[in-house]
């Protein structure tokens, strides 16, 4: 599991640490931790430390601090160090001091240090901290544009990007590899910072933190929480999840949400709606039942809406009066934005929302009519933390917030984001695999939160890995490579093993 915390809890709890320890023994720390992990990166790249060049670029504060003691400990190794100062005044006088007393070398002039940085074989970036905010300022902007040829190594964060919620509203310098220390950082986590900090590596440094807000499950937690029949279970037993998709006009919805459903684990599938027959000709195994939700008989969770068209509302009012976890996608996140939060008042089963940033903009202009303007979903994507949070408390609900970064948030504040995934989910389909796989895991009884984030890991884990499960598909697949919504259902036994045995290894 990785645990992120927000800035004002790391601060706190090295404050605490601090106060316990000799001085400057937290940053040692954490430049040791640093520095070891840039001599890997150049034996890596260039065979050894030795000779390699090496540019710190130092900001102002502990961040650049930390940036300069490491930068130290390469020179003391052999590496031509040379320390960008970008806040010259206000730069760690004994980071300083140690590169110094290291032979390192130091410059203020920005000519020279953008032709470092460009021929650099690594560059640690210390310009800004955790506790930054906005973009790169004017002297550090020119960084961000310029060519380079080494790895970039940010210092707990890139800088630019905002350590709590991942957004990037300025210019931003972009990272191969970012070294967190104690903690990851929720902007670590979630897109847009994601995608600026590369690879990232946690250095424990003895922080003893308080419960995460955000966290982002791995192959141990996801194989816990997968549902395994026992040697008693019957088909009701395991769960049956009834779908409610597919139209005259996007007929194939239903079949997509269906081959999800089928792939989650539940016991049984009861599909309603206007493609029964299509449903039944592809998969025999599923119940069919005539009329909406409220005749359908026994079911633990439904989908309502991939696909739905006009349709979707009455579905959708049927689904939501019955007393089981109830999953809204597509066209039923339409319906539930023209009546807004008060749909879902008085339930007392879960509600799990799966929303684009297009249909989270029309969500939340349904909750917050009286706003002067509606969102925009460019804007939304662009604070994806905020934007599930800011759905989750209007709804009431559990939103699944899809993306570049899915984010899960539930009403009561806890929040998970998920790691896997790849940018070739973004196909038409897509999305209704992912409804019935989290239908299908309601219906097991998993928890609204578990169920969608293993949904989400599942389906990003199947994104990377289209092989098909059992030979059904004689499709090549890799990640990388164009996907069909089709092959993410069909790789869902596949990735569900491979994350069984992994955790079992």
């Amino acid at each position: 599991m990785r645990r992120a915390h927000r800035v004002e809890q790391v601060r706190a709890a090295e404050a605490e640490l601090m106060a316990r320890l000799p001085e400057g023994t937290l940053m040692q720390r954490a430049a040791a931790g640093l520095a070891a992990t840039c001599a890997r990166l150049l034996t890596r790249r260039r065979g050894r430390v030795y000779g390699s060049r090496v540019v710190v670029l130092a900001g102002s504060g502990d961040n650049g601090g930390d940036a300069l003691y490491a930068g130290a400990v390469l020179a003391r190794r052999g590496a031509r160090v040379t320390a960008v100062l970008l806040a010259p005044g206000r730069a760690h006088a004994d980071g300083l001091a140690a590169l110094r007393a290291a032979r390192g070398r130091v410059v203020l002039e920005q000519e020279v240090g953008l032709a470092d940085f460009s021929r650099a074989d690594l560059v640690l970036d210390g310009i800004v901290g955790i506790g930054g905010r906005g973009g790169l300022r004017p002297e550090a902007e020119p960084y961000a544009r310029a060519g380079r040829r080494g790895v970039v190594v940010a210092v707990d964060v890139p800088s630019g990007v905002d350590a709590d919620t991942g957004e990037v509203t300025g210019p931003a310098l972009r990272a191969d590899v970012t070294v967190c220390f104690g903690t990851y950082k929720p902007g670590l986590l979630i897109d847009p910072g994601a995608s600026y900090a590369g690879a990232v590596q946690l250095v424990g440094i003895g922080l003893e933190l308080p419960t995460a807000e955000v966290e982002a499950l791995q192959h141990a937690e996801v194989a816990a929480l997968l549902p395994v029949p026992g040697a008693e279970s019957d088909k009701y037993r395991r769960g049956v999840v009834g779908v409610a998709a597919g139209s005259a006009t996007y007929p194939g919805a239903a079949l997509l949400a269906v081959a999800g459903a089928l792939h989650g684990g539940a016991g049984a599938v009861r599909y309603v709606g206007t493609a029964a027959e299509e449903v039944v000709r592809r998969f025999p195994e599923v119940l069919v039942t005539e009329g909406g939700p409220a005749g359908a008989g026994r079911v633990q969770a439904w989908v309502v809406g991939p696909g739905g068209g006009e349709g979707a509302r009455q579905a959708l009012g049927e689904a939501l009066a019955s007393d089981v976890p109830v999953l809204v996608d597509a066209d039923g996140l339409t319906e539930l934005g023209r009546l807004g939060p008060q749909a879902l008042a008085g339930r007392t089963a879960p509600t799990l929302l799966t929303p684009h940033t297009g249909e989270a903009a029309r969500l939340l202009a349904g909750a917050e009519a009286g706003d002067s303007a509606p969102p925009a979903a460019d804007d939304l994507a662009a604070s994806r933390l905020a934007t599930a949070r800011r759905l989750a408390a209007a709804y009431r609900a559990t939103v699944l917030l899809k993306g570049s970064t899915t984010v899960i948030a539930d009403p009561g504040g806890a929040v998970r984001v998920n790691p896997t995934g790849t940018s070739w989910l973004a196909t038409a389909g897509s999305g209704d695999v992912l409804a019935g796989l989290a239908g299908s895991l309601l219906a097991t009884g998993l928890p609204v939160l578990d169920a969608a984030s293993v949904a989400a890991y599942l389906h990003g884990l199947a994104g990377r890995h289209p092989a098909g499960a059992g030979g059904v598909l004689d499709v090549a697949g890799a990640a990388g490579a164009p996907v069909t919504a089709l092959q993410v259902a069909a790789a869902l036994p596949v990735v569900w093993r491979e994350v069984r045995a992994s955790a079992e290894e």
